[in-house]
C-alpha cells in the first residue's frame, strides 16, 4: 500500500492533486521522476554513483540507496508514471525531528538557462543561500506527546538571518520546544545529537574531508537531511542523529575541479554546529564571506 510521506518537510509534496512522492511499508521512497531533463538527470546521477566503484563506502553511506526506477500509479491520479525507488530515510523512526538544509550559496549550474539562472539567482539572493552559503528549507520538532510537531511554514525558514538560523539550529536539539521565534532553547540535546564521535557534527566533517579532494561530481542544489529520534533523547538514549544527502536534479560532472560551493556551504553549517556545541549560550556568529567559505579549512 502506498501513502504520502508522514514526514517530509520540503520539496514537492503529494496530496490534494498534486504530483508528489510516495512510501510503502517496506521502507522504500518512491520519487516521481521529473520530465524534463531534472529527472533524467536524477537517474543519471544515481545509476552512475550506485555503481561507481571510486565512492569509499564510508561515503555511500550519507546517500539514499537506490533500487532503480518503477512506474506506479502517480499521485495526482494521472496514472503510470515512472519513480525512482530509493530508501525511506524515515523509515523505522516513531517520532522523528527532521532538518532539511539546502547547500551551496549558488543553487544552479553553469550550463542552465537563463531564465531559470535568473530564477534561482533571485531565490538565492532573497535567502540566506548568498550569505551564509546554505538556508533552511523546512523543519519539524518533534516536541511531545501533547504538543506533537512543530512545523512552520517552509518559507519563514529561508530567509533568516544568521541570528534566527543559529536560534532554529538550537531549537532542533532542544527539550523546551516552542513555538515562539525569541524564546531562549536549552541545547538539551545537542552534546548527543550534534556531538560525539558519531554525532552529526562527526558526520559532517566526514562529508567534508570528501568535499575536499573529489572532482568527480558538482553538487548544486543538492541538501543535507538531519533526523534524529527526540523521543529517545528523551529518555536518555542514544537519539540516532543522521545526514544524508538528497536531491540530485542538478548534479553536474566535476571534470577535475573540486566543487567550491558546496564545500563553502557545508564548512559554513559546520561552523553553525560548532559553535553552538562550544558555546551554546552565544546568540552570535560571524557569518563568512563566500571566499573564506571555499576555502574553510578546520
Amino acid at each position: 500500500m502506498l501513502k504520502i510521506p508522514p514526514h517530509q518537510v520540503a520539496g514537492h509534496q503529494a496530496g490534494k492533486g498534486k504530483l508528489g512522492p510516495l512510501v510503502d511499508e517496506s521502507g522504500r521512497f518512491y520519487k516521481p521522476l521529473q520530465g524534463d531533463e531534472r529527472g533524467s538527470n536524477e537517474l543519471k546521477f544515481y545509476s552512475s554513483f550506485s555503481s561507481d566503484t571510486r565512492i569509499p563506502e564510508h561515503i555511500s553511506k550519507f546517500f539514499p540507496t537506490f533500487y532503480g526506477t518503477q512506474l506506479i500509479e502517480a499521485s495526482d491520479g494521472s496514472g503510470l508514471k515512472p519513480h525512482l525507488v530509493l530508501q525511506d530515510l524515515s523509515v523505522g523512526r516513531v517520532n522523528p525531528s527532521i532538518l532539511d538544509i539546502k547547500i551551496g550559496s549558488r543553487t544552479w549550474a553553469p550550463e542552465a538557462s537563463e531564465e531559470y539562472i535568473q530564477k534561482c539567482l533571485k531565490k538565492d539572493r532573497e535567502t540566506s543561500s548568498l550569505p551564509l552559503g546554505f538556508r533552511l528549507s523546512g523543519i519539524q520538532i518533534y516536541g511531545n506527546k501533547e504538543s506533537g510537531y512543530w512545523k512552520p511554514e517552509r518559507t519563514t525558514m529561508q530567509n533568516l538571518p544568521a541570528e534566527e538560523v543559529k536560534l532554529i539550529l538550537k531549537k532542533f536539539v532542544s527539550s523546551n520546544t516552542s513555538t515562539v521565534m525569541d524564546s531562549q532553547p536549552d541545547c538539551a540535546f545537542a552534546a548527543t545529537v550534534y556531538g560525539g564521535s558519531t554525532g552529526v557534527l562527526s558526520q559532517l566533517l566526514e562529508l567534508k574531508a570528501w568535499f575536499e579532494d573529489q572532482t568527480m561530481y558538482h553538487f548544486y542544489s543538492c541538501s543535507i537531511l538531519m533526523t534524529f529520534e527526540k523521543g529517545l533523547a528523551l529518555e536518555g538514549k542514544n537519539p540516532g542523529g543522521q545526514i544524508k544527502l538528497i536531491d540530485f536534479a542538478h548534479v553536474i560532472e566535476g571534470r577535475g575541479v573540486i566543487d567550491h560551493n558546496f564545500l563553502g556551504g557545508l564548512c559554513s553549517l559546520i561552523k553553525f554546529i560548532s559553535e553552538i556545541l562550544t558555546a551554546p549560550s552565544e546568540s552570535t556568529t560571524e557569518v563568512s564571506s563566500e571566499a573564506d567559505q571555499k576555502t574553510c579549512f578546520l
